[in-house]
C-alpha cells in the first residue's frame, strides 16, 4: 500500500511539473495580421511547446493595456513605440522592453494622389489629422524636420469619412490597415508617407514586462519570448493560416484579402524582419538605436537631459539569432 501510495504521488508531482506556466499578454489593438506572430505561436503550439498557456488579450480604444500590465493583471504587454518604453524611465515606472518586433514603425501619413502632397515637406503648412497619443509622439519628430506647426492639427478619430469626403484631406493611418480600407471603399491609391522612411529612429510594437518578473522568472520571460520570435517566423515564411483563424475568431472585422495585405506590408517594407533583426532574429534590439532614440527626442525637449535610457530595456532574451533556421 505505501508502495503504491509513493508510486501516485510521484505521478501526480510529475503531473504538475509538466503544467504549462499561465501567461497573460495584452496587445494595444484588436487582432489583426500585425499581431500574427502570437497568434500563430499560439495556434501552431509553440507556445505549448515553450511550457506556455498562453492566454492573448485584445486592445482597442477604450482597452489601456499598459495600466492593466502595470497594476498586476498582465504579465506581459504591447507597447506600440519607444515613447511608452522611455516614458516609463522618465516616470521612474520599473518596466522595460524585453523584445522589439517592429524594426520600423508603421505609422504613417496618408493623403490624396494628384494633389500635390506626395512627401513629407510637401505637407508642411497643410491640415493634417493625428490622434492625441500621436500629437506627443512622433508628430514631434517629423514636425521639427519639416518645419510643421501644432497649428496644423486637426483631430483624427479613427474614422475615415473626413478623410474620403476632402480631397486635400491628409490623415495618419497604420501600414497595413487604412490604404487597404481607402483602395476598398474608394476605389483608388491613396499616397502613403512612411513616418519610419523619415530617418525617426523609434522601434514599434515592442514586448514590454516588469523588472521584477525579468528578476524573479528569466525563465519564463525567455521563454515566451522565444516562442513568440518563432511564431513570428513561422507567420511570415511559413503558413500563416493557422495564425489567421485565430485572428479572424478573435476580430470577426478582418477579412482574408486585409490579413494579406497586412502580411505583405510587414514583408515589403521590413517591418519585423530588417535591421538588426536581419542579422540577430527577429525581436532584436540595440543600444545605439535607443540611445539615438533619446537623443533625437530629449533634444526635442520631449525628455529631459541626464535619463539612462538603459533602464527602457534589456537585451537579455533577445539578439541570439532564435528562430533564423525557420526562415526560408
Amino acid at each position: 500500500m505505501r508502495c503504491l501510495i509513493a508510486i501516485l504521488s510521484l505521478l501526480l508531482m510529475s503531473g504538475v511539473a509538466r503544467a504549462n506556466d499561465k501567461i497573460t499578454f495584452g496587445l494595444d489593438w484588436k487582432a489583426e495580421a500585425e499581431y500574427g506572430g502570437y497568434y500563430q505561436a499560439l495556434a501552431t503550439g509553440l507556445y505549448s511547446r515553450h511550457g506556455l498557456d498562453v492566454a492573448i488579450h485584445e486592445g482597442g480604444p477604450q482597452v489601456n493595456h499598459m495600466q492593466l500590465l502595470i497594476a498586476g493583471r498582465l504579465d506581459f504587454s504591447i507597447a506600440g513605440n519607444s515613447f511608452l518604453a522611455m516614458n516609463m524611465v522618465k516616470e521612474n515606472v520599473p518596466y522595460r522592453a524585453v523584445a522589439v518586433f517592429f524594426q520600423k514603425d508603421p505609422a504613417v501619413l496618408i493623403a490624396h494622389p494628384g494633389q500635390g502632397n506626395d512627401s513629407f515637406a510637401a505637407l508642411k503648412g497643410k491640415p493634417i489629422m493625428i490622434s492625441g497619443d500621436t500629437r506627443i509622439g512622433w508628430w514631434n519628430y517629423i514636425k521639427a524636420k519639416y518645419g510643421y506647426s501644432d497649428s496644423q492639427i486637426r483631430p483624427y478619430t479613427f474614422n475615415l469619412a473626413p478623410f474620403l469626403e476632402n480631397k486635400s484631406a491628409v490623415q495618419q493611418g497604420y501600414l497595413g490597415s487604412e490604404p487597404f480600407s481607402i483602395e476598398q471603399e474608394a476605389h483608388f491609391q491613396p499616397v502613403v508617407l512612411l513616418v519610419a522612411d523619415t530617418g525617426y529612429p523609434g522601434y514599434g510594437s515592442m514586448i514590454l514586462t516588469s523588472d521584477e518578473k525579468i528578476r524573479q522568472q528569466p525563465d519564463l520571460v525567455k521563454r515566451f519570448i522565444d516562442a513568440s520570435i518563432e511564431g513570428w517566423y513561422s507567420y511570415l515564411y511559413g503558413d500563416p493560416s493557422p495564425g489567421n483563424k485565430l485572428i479572424k475568431a478573435a476580430n470577426p472585422e478582418m477579412s482574408d484579402a486585409l490579413i494579406a495585405y497586412g502580411i505583405e506590408s510587414m514583408k515589403k517594407h521590413g517591418i519585423v524582419d530588417s535591421g538588426d533583426a536581419a542579422t540577430m532574429g527577429i525581436g532584436a534590439m540595440s543600444p545605439a538605436r535607443w540611445k539615438a532614440f533619446y537623443e533625437t527626442m530629449s533634444g526635442l525637449g520631449l525628455y529631459p537631459k541626464g535619463l539612462d535610457v538603459t533602464k527602457a530595456y534589456t537585451l537579455q532574451f533577445v539578439d541570439h539569432k532564435v528562430g533564423m533556421d525557420m526562415k526560408h
